[in-house]
């Protein structure tokens, strides 16, 4: 019974933990740019009055609600769409390598790239 417990308090805090957005200047996020639906990253420039100013990887600069903000989540395996060549097109594919603002991308149809996490996004 105890063991039950522990687990279900485990998963609770988990799931919990996986819905807090970061709401610290200098945090590394995920925004909903222009609420289309795609997830940018980019980092916590400024939080007054429940919005968040979000400084993109890419360089641009947003103010969106709180709930347009998520904990920057990406990591090795997570799916994601790149900008390939920086030429306009989105490709899907997934993260190969990670170190900083250095993304590996594994594209769906094969090509391999290595870019900026400015010039990828995420659903």
């Amino acid at each position: 019974m105890i063991r039950k417990i522990s687990i279900l308090a485990a998963a609770m805090l988990a799931a919990s933990a996986a819905t807090v957005s970061a709401q610290t200047t200098g945090d590394w996020v995920l925004g909903n740019y222009k609420g289309a639906g795609y997830w940018f990253p980019g980092i916590i420039d400024k939080i007054a009055g429940g919005k968040v100013t979000i400084r993109y990887d890419d360089g641009d600069k947003e103010t969106v609600a709180l709930a347009d903000v998520r904990p920057y989540n990406w990591a090795i395996g997570t799916k994601v769409e790149c900008n390939f060549k920086g030429q306009g097109d989105w490709y899907r594919g997934t993260i190969s390598s990670l170190a900083g603002e250095k993304i590996g991308i594994a594209y769906d149809d094969g090509d391999k790239e290595v870019t900026k996490t400015g010039r990828c996004r995420s659903k």
